[in-house]
């Protein structure tokens, strides 16, 4: 595998990059308010008040200290209400502080959780509406990674972006008190604090290169923990004795992302301290301009407290918006992975006005030199593919493994579009067709179909899913398919949950399972029926009782079939023969053999192992 830009490659943000990232906030919050638009309302307001109540608490503290020390001179004479309410009013500030504090974070946790199952919805939403060859290319799943991993980091951004209007609101209201006694004072405050977000930016910018740089490794090192530890993967991971390979080659990336961090770690924590050291210098020079001021009656004590209080505040504030600056910004140029997914889009779409699907299929579907090459592949997979599949005939796909059957299926899906000539349907190119509407009257079952860990009726109905609910429906293609042997053995039947990976599930030999991969072929009433070796796991027995049923489900249908086994092959009406992609011969079986070519060759050699 080739190995990825590591930490020292990757480049680093420009202040440029950064700034043109704040774009994606905007519609990032878009997106938020079409999430819940009652709570994104909420927590603004509730924020926007809370921002108020820092400066006012150091003001009424100032106003209580100033009182103290008054009535102190006078001995403890004088009234003692007013104090008293003041006292009463910090307190009360102090709880409505700590309570819209908590209503925030509820606000925050609410609308984090919606936004991110509202974003997984999207993701998968898009996700279904993208070309089979674009799940195909490594690139694209790295971007469908990192949109993955948006929908809950993203939540974090919301509360920063949030936080940040919310602190600049209260360092509005500090600014103002502390310049209205020194103005020099907000100098000192820049100068102590911007070093420290300088070093900060620096070391997000690193982490974030080092995270991106990092992205196809780790898919591999997620891909090894399920390889090592899964209940699809442990039999040959025991058999093969596969276990130490995993375990070092696991061991190996895990060190390697952990060599790396580490770097940065140590480098951002010497850093960190230096710049620490220097904001406090500058807090504490602060200090000393104040406690001198207040010595020789510049200031009193009570403004002493406030101004000291507000430095410091505002300087924990400036501290808190500049790193949450670079966090935020950084945050924004993750969001461009986010909207990058979002604007990929299908090369396969519907024409402007699409044709209904005919019913019935009169004429069939007509390859006119029909090529396909993979996105970024040299080599066709299919090419000069010229033939007729008419209404109501039942063609045979026969070729060695590679030679292109797959593929020649995935273009008559039109799951991949030929990459040059064209397919026919009843005279009209596929391509004016309704793609949704075509799939809705074809029936696939391929061989790597899935294992869903459903319910057994949840199994079947995924052939026609608008039917799931419909269980006469279900068991009767579970009749057809001899899935309803399969059933009996089941202590809840068809609401039995299949495979392992939930409580009370239960797993099935692989006959079993595609008995169920059958049935999904008998839920819809298709007028094109796609089987890709529909009994490879099957016994002698059921085989023989799946094909007499299968004449059944055909008949009156269009139907391919591709197998190895030539006594499946010969049910069909006619035989297509492939090699490297391309048509080599087609016509009956007795033609066939009659031709003594590629097709009599394979029928002979596998007539043998049987004598």
């Amino acid at each position: 595998m080739a190995r990825s830009k590591t930490s020292a490659a990757a480049e680093p943000l420009t202040w440029k990059q950064r700034i043109n990232a704040l774009r994606n906030l905007p519609r990032f919050f878009r997106l938020v308010w079409q999430t819940s638009p009652g709570i994104m309302l909420t927590n603004t307001l509730l924020r926007i008040t809370r921002s108020a109540i820092p400066v006012i608490i150091l003001y009424v503290g100032k106003l209580i200290i100033d009182e103290v020390i008054q009535l102190a001179r006078a001995g403890g004479k004088g009234d003692l209400h007013y104090i008293w309410e003041l006292v009463a009013l910090e307190f009360g500030l102090a709880l409505l502080s700590d309570g819209l504090a908590r209503a925030i974070s509820l606000m925050d946790s609410l609308l984090g959780e919606k936004f991110a199952n509202s974003t997984s919805v999207r993701i998968m939403a898009h996700a279904a509406r993208l070309d089979l060859d674009q799940f195909e290319d490594s690139s694209f799943y790295d971007k469908l990674e990192r949109a993955r991993q948006q929908t809950n980091g993203r939540t974090v951004l919301l509360s920063q972006v949030l936080g940040q209007v919310q602190d600049l609101i209260s360092m509005g209201f500090l600014a103002a008190g502390l310049m209205a006694f020194n103005p020099w004072l907000i100098l000192l405050l820049l100068v102590a604090v911007v070093p420290a977000f300088l070093g900060e930016s620096y070391f997000n910018d690193r982490s974030y290169a080092l995270t991106r740089s990092q992205t196809t490794e780790r898919r591999e090192l997620d891909y090894l923990r399920y390889l090592g530890a899964s209940d699809e993967t442990a039999k040959e991971v025991k058999l093969f004795g596969l276990s130490g390979f995993l375990i070092d080659r696991f061991r190996m990336l895990a060190d390697k992302f952990y060599r790396d961090a580490r770097t940065l770690a140590i480098k951002r924590s010497a850093w960190g301290t230096f710049f620490a050291l220097l904001g406090s210098a500058g807090y504490y020079s602060a200090y000393v301009v104040i406690i001198f001021r207040a010595i020789h009656g510049s200031l009193s004590i009570g403004d002493l407290t406030f101004l000291a209080g507000s430095f410091r505040q505002l300087r924990s504030l400036l501290e808190g918006i500049l790193t949450r600056f670079t966090s935020v910004s950084q945050g924004a140029i993750y969001l461009q992975d986010l909207f990058e997914f979002f604007e990929i889009e299908p090369r396969i779409k519907p024409a402007a006005h699409p044709r209904p699907f005919p019913r019935p299929v009169k004429e069939g579907f007509v390859f006119e030199n029909v090529g396909f090459r993979y996105l970024h592949s040299e080599r066709w997979a299919n090419r000069h593919l010229s033939f007729t599949l008419r209404a109501g005939e039942r063609l045979a796909l026969v070729g060695e493994n590679g030679a292109g059957k797959t593929t020649l299926i995935k273009l008559l899906t039109r799951l991949y579009d030929p990459t040059e000539g064209r397919i026919l349907l009843d005279g009209i190119d596929l391509r004016e067709y309704d793609p949704d509407d075509l799939r809705r009257n074809i029936g696939v079952i391929f061989q790597d179909y899935l294992r869903y860990q459903m319910t057994m009726a949840q199994n079947i109905a995924v052939g026609n899913i608008g039917q799931k609910e419909d269980r006469a429906l279900i068991e009767t293609a579970a009749q057809q398919s001899l899935a309803d042997t399969v059933v009996e053995k089941l202590p809840g039947r068809y609401d039995q949950k299949l495979g392992r990976w939930f409580g009370q599930g239960v797993d099935l030999s692989g006959g079993e399972w595609q008995k169920i991969a059958l049935a999904r072929a008998y839920m819809r009433d298709a007028q094109l029926l796609i089987l890709d070796e529909p009994t490879s796991a099957l016994d002698a027995r059921a085989e023989y009782e799946v094909f007499q049923r299968f004449t059944e489900l055909t008949k009156g249908r269009t139907a391919v079939l591709i197998s190895h086994r030539f006594s499946t092959v010969r049910m069909a009406d006619r035989i297509l023969v492939l090699d490297k992609g391309q048509l080599l011969e087609i016509g009956t079986h007795e033609e066939l053999l009659e031709r003594g070519g590629r097709y009599a060759e394979l029928f002979h050699l596998q007539a043998r192992g049987y004598r």
